[in-house]
């Protein structure tokens, strides 16, 4: 490589303006010019002349023959500018044409006063400096194989040299012109190669250093000291190729050199390696453990030239881990009922600390399972669950629906709890340890059976029916009344506090008893029952018949149980009552074409009453008023009566010695003739309602006439008076 500075004169190429004759410079050193020029037909020779340029001197002169076309210039004056003129010659001495050029010659060869090594890789150079020279050439030569680079200025440097190899150095001078030829040779030899260093920190007061062998070398030193500069520097001399430093400060940063020497105890280029020191393990490991989120925050002591710490919580196969740079870290996702190993390890470049010591840390115990809830006798909750690992004790909470809450501590596996009817109550078991308490676990809830309703009355809405009444009780969704009298069974089922129970069996002592039910829980088959006497029997059968107009006999059969009776016949009219220890009973004032409602009142000896309804009365119409005879044509009698209000049929009856007549008219008239009856005779006439079933009534008034005659025929008709009816 060649530096020029200023006016590049080499390599030129001028060329002749009217012939085409030319001439080029390819080479120039110190001394000499190195050119070539065209060939010029009839051309014998060729002149070449080299004049210099503002120095004092006398031009060069060279003659060549036509057959060469290149030429050197020699003994020139170096770092000087020189006109070179080329001219073609014929035979005859003519010049026949010309060219020229102006050529600056290379500075002056320098001379190398020393080369030395002072690292394996360089030899520095120093020389005089040479005038005109721009720059310089260093070429360092192992063999066939050289290393060139170019500088400015004394000294310089050759870099990119093989460790410990001898080196022919030489040196060139440069400026715009060209460069000088070599300068005489110096030898060198380039110092030893550092040795490539291996460290680490196997504990925390030690570091190893090794390498591997370097060429040419036959020991080697080691240094260390603190790179903060404390403390005194430990250096090692040694053939072998490692060592090891002890009582080191752990956690501490050191610099290390090493270097090489030779058998002429030259020394080779340093190795220089920083080193921290492994840290030492943390102190006063503290472990807080968090029951709540099943957490542990681990804390320490830092130690010096720590990175980061790692702690580690083992528990058989399961193993948790956290990193921090900072003097706590929190442990996540502890299991329950794990006993956990946790230890601290300190983090540098270097490795890792011996782990602390470990620390044991228990955690709360799991929620107990397998949870049973048990209703032993009313009242009475039994509560029972698995036993769990690390678990000291057991606390257990029943929280009922009205929001009051009790609970029960205990050692074992079960706990008692009073609990009241239609009550829902929750249930959660924790257990405890010095850790503190387990997670919650199932939160059960038991339902207990509704209340019994205890105030209820059975009241008798007739001899077979009774109607119950009770208050609503808690947790009961429906009620179930029962009635038994040991042969059978009586049920109603509704979601009202009332029932009626019917179909009972008359003068029976009935059991009964009103159950409350849920559909979580079912009935309450702890319910009180109650007895209860049903109203004496009512008669199976009840007779009424009209004696009289206004009086009616009124006959029954005998009710079970009854001890006395009260019949009474009631209408708009009014009532009409009777008071009885027979089974019949006379009721007077009563109203004819009336419709009555009947009913009997049977009274048992302790005071208990059935109420009877029979079928409704209707008293017979009444007796027509004013009943004549009169006398007709042919023998023939009219009876005549006021009849009344209403459509009612009548019959009329004629009583006599000589013969016994009937009459009945069309319903809606009020008289009744009949024909051909005997003269000469006493008739008693009976003018009676004619009901719609049963017998023609005999309780009407009777009238007495007297039938005369006149001739064979029905002559005056006496009324004779009136007669009670028997």
């Amino acid at each position: 490589m060649v530096m020029t500075r200023g006016l590049q004169l080499s390599d030129t190429n001028i060329v002749s303006a009217n012939t085409g004759f030319s001439i080029s410079i390819y080479n120039v050193t110190s001394r000499n010019i190195y050119l070539r020029w065209s060939k010029f037909s009839g051309a014998f020779s060729y002149r070449i002349t080299a004049t210099p340029m503002n120095t004092v001197g006398h031009p060069l002169l060279a003659h060549f023959n036509d057959v060469p076309v290149i030429g050197v210039l020699t003994l020139l004056t170096p770092n000087t500018v020189h006109t070179v003129k080329v001219e073609a010659i014929d035979k005859n001495g003519i010049i026949l044409a010309e060219a020229q050029t102006m050529q600056l010659t290379a500075p002056e060869i320098p001379a190398i006063d020393q080369a030395y090594s002072k690292l394996s890789n360089s030899i520095t150079v120093e020389w005089a400096a040479v005038p005109g020279a721009t720059s310089y050439l260093l070429t360092a030569q192992d063999g066939e194989s050289f290393i060139e680079t170019i500088v400015i200025n004394s000294p310089g440097t050759v870099t990119g040299l093989k460790a410990a190899t001898l080196y022919k150095i030489t040196i060139r001078s440069i400026n715009s012109g060209g460069r000088s030829l070599p300068s005489p040779s110096k030898k060198a030899k380039t110092v030893l190669a550092a040795p490539v260093l291996s460290v680490s920190s196997p504990s925390y007061d030690s570091i190893v250093v090794s390498w591997g062998a370097v060429y040419m070398a036959v020991g080697f030193s080691v240094s260390i000291m603190r790179s903060d500069g404390l403390g005194s520097m430990m250096k090692e001399n040694t053939t072998h190729t490692s060592l090891v430093f002890t009582s080191l400060d752990p956690g501490t940063l050191y610099t290390i050199k090493a270097h090489a020497w030779n058998v002429n105890g030259i020394p080779g280029d340093d190795f220089t390696y920083n080193q921290i020191t492994s840290p030492h393990a943390p102190s006063d490991v503290q472990v807080a453990f968090d029951s709540g989120t099943l957490r542990a925050t681990v804390s320490w002591i830092p130690t010096e030239g720590t990175l980061n710490y790692s702690v580690t919580a083992s528990s058989g196969a399961s193993e948790l881990n956290c990193s921090t740079s900072s003097t706590s870290c929190t442990l996540s996702s502890l299991q329950c009922g794990s006993e956990y190993s946790v230890y601290v390890i300190a983090n540098n470049g270097a490795g890792s600390s011996k782990p602390t010591h470990a620390v044991s840390l228990k955690t709360v115990p799991c929620a107990p399972g397998s949870i049973t809830i048990e209703e032993d006798n009313p009242g009475k909750l039994s509560v029972s669950w698995s036993n769990v690992d690390l678990g000291d004790y057991y606390v257990i909470f029943v929280k009922s629906d009205d929001g009051l809450e009790v609970h029960c501590n205990t050692s074992h596996t079960q706990c008692h709890f009073q609990s009241d009817c239609g009550f829902t109550y929750f249930i959660s078991v924790f257990a405890y340890n010095k850790a503190g308490q387990s997670p919650l676990g199932d939160v059960l809830n038991y339902t207990t059976a509704p209340c019994c309703p205890s105030d209820f009355y059975p009241v008798f809405v007739s001899s077979d029916t009774v109607e119950i009444v009770w208050s609503p009780v808690r947790g009961a969704e429906m009620y179930e009344t029962k009635a038994v009298d040991g042969v059978g069974v009586v049920l109603c089922n509704d979601t009202a506090t009332v029932c009626i129970l019917s179909a009972l069996q008359c003068n029976t002592q009935y059991n009964i008893t009103v159950y409350s039910y849920s559909e979580i829980r079912g009935s309450n088959t702890s319910c009180v029952s109650k007895y209860v006497a049903t109203a004496p029997c009512c008669p199976n059968d009840l007779t009424v018949t009209q004696v009289m107009q206004s009086i009616t006999n009124i006959s029954w059969s005998v009710g079970a149980g009854a001890k006395t009776y009260i019949t009474i016949l009631e209408s708009p009219k009014g009532p009409a009552k009777c008071h009885t220890l027979q089974n019949h009973c006379l009721l007077g004032c009563i109203t004819c074409g009336t419709t009555y409602t009947v009913s009997l009142k049977v009274i048992s000896e302790t005071g208990l009453a059935s109420d009877c309804t029979y079928q409704d009365y209707s008293s017979s119409a009444c007796c027509p008023s004013g009943v004549k005879l009169y006398r007709l044509r042919n023998n023939g009698i009219r009876i005549y009566w006021r009849a009344s209000a209403g459509l009612i049929k009548y019959s009329t009856d004629l009583y006599g010695s000589k013969g016994n007549f009937t009459c009945t008219p069309t319903s809606g008239l009020s008289y009744c003739d009949v024909t051909e009856i005997p003269c000469g005779d006493v008739y008693t006439v009976v003018v009676s309602p004619v009901p719609e079933k049963g017998s023609k009534l005999t309780f009407c008034p009777k009238k007495i006439y007297s039938v005369t005659c006149s001739g064979s025929s029905v002559g005056m008709v006496i009324y004779r008076g009136k007669r009670s009816p028997e």
